[in-house]
């Protein structure tokens, strides 16, 4: 078997730059290798294809289980941070029940409650930041916001003790794996010692400990409340589902997919809800268009009408198209000799869909690096062109709610206040845990409360 375009550079080089500098590794690998190309990256013993084709990915995807192999033991350098039974690591019957049992929460009805408590908390947010030109970091805001959200509608947790030190315990262990340096704990297995609580994997060892034991405590005490009827927060949610055979998730399982949540939604949505503030404000016709459609609305629009709203739709689009959630899908391994674009590629060989790449195709996405949200309202995209939370069964659980999030927190901020971006530098990107962060955080200047400005054309149609 001879590989796809194999990158010539030292395996160890690519390992660096992949965890250090991804976008310059993947942009400087894809000019030489346009649509798949062979890696030696993320500790892994075995090269690594990485394909952006649509037509690979449609293929790998639709695939699943049969020619490729889904994550499970593949990912297992994941389970320190999110436990054996998360449906991250799971394969076959126990990935469908685990997802089955995890999906209903996220769709229908409850989603107006989780709106309506989304923008509170980003009304509640904002209204404790000074309005006399107040420079604040859209990212520290967004990850307040954010993980608010993930508490409240998540886990149901609301102030008290509890809550403080949960939200402290999981700040201090997710900021550990943020930078590339934290990142290459979970990629390189040999890094993970105990040296005690001053060294990286000792210090989140101990931060996970005691996370573990106040999430525990929760499931605990939410077990022996004797009518949970009236909760729509997740955590009570899960506790009540059965799976075809009457049987619940055990503490465990809770514990694990909790933690799952946390990881795909917490840092990943607000990362995402800082590009999009920083995009719409650096490009006023954008600002403008998407200002006017939000007024059109009228006062005191339900949340499910501003999450219908096509323009504002296209604005988070393209935003995730830009800098989506994550850079690749789950790594698949080939279970029978398939050809992928003319090469045979053989049992055992693992392949990554590289969305970062297939997202700035240009016959795809013409002026790839330009934020042009009428992209999205004069094409519809298909499933393995545009996949910011990645596809096929291992699509995020949470898409729909992130998808969510980010629509009425940005409705409610570019309708409700006056911001400016403090400075016309250009924000470039930096690798926080799995996403693409702004390196600045995006810096923005508070100007005070906005009146709508009503107007009897659509912005959208101008």
């Amino acid at each position: 078997m001879q590989l796809p375009n194999i990158l010539e550079t030292p395996g160890l080089q690519q390992k660096y730059e992949w965890i250090a500098k991804p976008i310059e590794f993947m942009e400087k690998a894809v000019k030489q290798y346009p649509d798949i190309f062979t890696t030696k990256v993320r500790g892994a013993k075995k090269p690594i294809i990485f394909a952006n084709h649509p037509q690979v990915i449609q293929e790998i995807l639709t695939n699943d289980r049969k020619k490729f192999k889904a994550p499970g033991d593949i990912n297992k350098f994941l389970s320190p941070f999110v436990g054996d039974y998360s449906v991250m690591l799971l394969d076959g019957e126990s990935h469908k029940r685990q997802r089955q049992l995890l999906m209903p929460p996220f769709h229908g009805e409850r989603m107006q409650a989780y709106g309506e408590l989304i923008c509170s908390l980003t009304e509640t947010v904002f209204n404790q930041l000074s309005l006399s030109d107040e420079i604040f970091t859209a990212r520290n805001v967004m990850a307040e916001i954010s993980l608010s959200v993930m508490l409240q509608a998540v886990f149901g947790l609301y102030e008290g003790e509890r809550y403080q030190q949960i939200k402290h315990r999981i700040i201090g262990m997710l900021d550990l794996f943020n930078s590339p340096l934290g990142l290459g704990f979970l990629s390189f297995p040999f890094l993970q010692k105990d040296l005690g609580n001053w060294n990286p994997w000792g210090y989140f060892l101990r931060q996970r400990e005691q996370l573990d034991k106040l999430l525990y405590a929760e499931i605990s005490e939410r077990r022996g409340s004797l009518d949970n009827s009236n909760r729509v927060d997740i955590l009570s949610l899960l506790m009540a589902a059965t799976d075809t055979e009457g049987n619940s998730l055990t503490d465990k399982e809770l514990r694990d997919e909790l933690i799952t949540l946390l990881i795909a939604g917490y840092e990943t949505t607000a990362t995402s809800m800082s590009w999009a503030l920083y995009w719409i404000y650096r490009t006023p016709k954008v600002q403008e268009k998407l200002q006017q459609e939000l007024d059109n609305l009228g006062e005191n629009p339900d949340p499910i009408s501003i999450s219908k709203l096509p323009y504002l739709t296209a604005v988070c689009n393209e935003s995730l198209r830009l800098y989506p959630t994550v850079l690749a899908t789950f790594l698949r391994t080939v279970q029978e000799p398939c050809n992928l674009l003319g090469y045979d590629i053989e049992p055992g060989t693992s392949i990554w869909g590289c969305i970062y790449l297939l997202h700035h195709r240009e016959d795809l996405y013409p002026d790839s690096k330009q934020f042009k949200p009428q992209r999205f309202l004069e094409r519809q995209f298909s499933p393995y062109e545009f996949m910011p939370f990645g596809g096929g069964v291992r699509r995020c659980i949470g898409y729909a709610l992130a998808q969510f999030e980010m629509k009425l927190v940005l409705a409610t901020v570019v309708s409700g206040y006056k911001l400016a971006l403090a400075d016309n530098q250009p924000e470039k990107t930096q690798r926080r845990g799995v996403t693409l962060a702004p390196a600045g955080g995006v810096k923005i200047k508070m100007q005070g409360i906005r009146v709508a400005e009503k107007s009897a054309i659509s912005a959208v149609g101008n």
